[in-house]
């Protein structure tokens, strides 16, 4: 199949030299050169995965990616010189998918560029006919992706609706750290150990503004569960 990538990076040469690697595994890249209108070039090409720098002219990746995620749930990777802990928050809760940080490895680039191909176009896309999980009136909506409770529903990025999905189906059961980053990235050794703590994080969140709380159980040395409670309610 035909992939097209977007890579929105202000420094030439990183674009150029991140341009022909790419397009060496068979991708095509579209490079942006107009920083003002990144909307518009990302709805004219179509990309299925953008590569997003987060230090760009006028406005940043944040901005962006907060654009484009009001009109498309494409896969996101930010590549950042800043290696912090609240940017690579900060990322997560605009809506993007992934973040890498520079200097970075062009074969983690493309592992990333990969994974994210797989989960959305590919082998682990979602199924022609829709699934709907439902676990004590929480109904979740894997391939929209949204997330009712009672008369509330509330779209989800995609990370949050896969953490969710997972947490469901092995319900009532403990999952395993490992477990999670096997289903939130296809290779976890490119993932900090922090970024999971993130996404629950996140998730938990997300629980709360459908008006449940704690639902998200940390248990110490193994991984996360789901506490039905709101199902007594």
């Amino acid at each position: 199949m035909y992939y097209k990538i977007m890579i929105v990076e202000d420094d030439k040469n990183i674009a150029n030299l991140l341009s022909s690697h790419i397009e060496k595994y068979g991708y095509t890249t579209v490079k942006t050169e107009n920083f003002n209108n990144i909307l518009e070039v990302f709805e004219k090409e179509k990309p299925h995965v953008v590569l997003m720098d987060l230090n760009l002219p006028k406005f940043d990746g944040f901005y962006w990616c907060r654009k484009i995620r009001r009109v498309s749930t494409c896969p996101i990777i930010f590549i950042s010189a800043r290696l912090g802990e609240m940017e690579q928050v900060m990322a997560i809760e605009t809506g993007a998918d992934d973040y890498i940080t520079k200097p970075f490895y062009y074969d983690v680039v493309i592992a990333k560029i990969k994974s994210q191909l797989r989960r959305n176009y590919g082998l682990y896309s979602p199924n022609t006919k829709e699934r709907v999980l439902n676990l004590e009136g929480l109904t979740l909506y894997p391939e929209r992706p949204e997330l009712k409770f009672k008369d509330k529903t509330i779209i989800l990025s995609k990370k949050e609706a896969v953490l969710i999905e997972t947490l469901i189906n092995k319900y009532p059961k403990t999952v395993d750290r490992e477990v999670l980053l096997e289903s939130l990235w296809d290779d976890e050794n490119f993932v900090e150990d922090n970024t999971l703590n993130v996404n629950v994080t996140r998730a938990r969140k997300r629980l709360e503004e459908l008006k449940i709380k704690n639902a998200i159980e940390t248990v110490r040395g193994f991984g996360y569960r789901l506490n039905i409670t709101w199902g007594n309610d």
